[in-house]
């Protein structure tokens, strides 16, 4: 993963999150991970990055959506 990806994660104390790789403290923050989602989806499509959305139960990647930085000889 590069550093300016991105991961929505829920916190220890319940509060959903959007945080980029290398930062410190979330970009966004939440009740709801779809709320947070969305909202790290439009920071992820400025970066042309990658979304990597974590399960609240046992924060394992459940889904990753990636924006443009796809290799450009990929099929299908």
């Amino acid at each position: 993963m590069a550093n300016k990806d991105y991961n929505v994660y829920q916190g220890a104390d319940g509060t959903w999150r959007g945080k980029r790789q290398d930062a410190n403290r979330a970009s966004v923050t939440g009740s709801t991970q779809k709320e947070v989602f969305e909202k790290t989806r439009e920071l992820a499509k400025k970066a042309q990055s990658e979304v990597s959305i974590h399960r609240g139960d046992n924060n394992k990647i459940r889904d990753k959506h990636s924006y443009g930085n796809d290799p450009k000889s990929s099929k299908g």
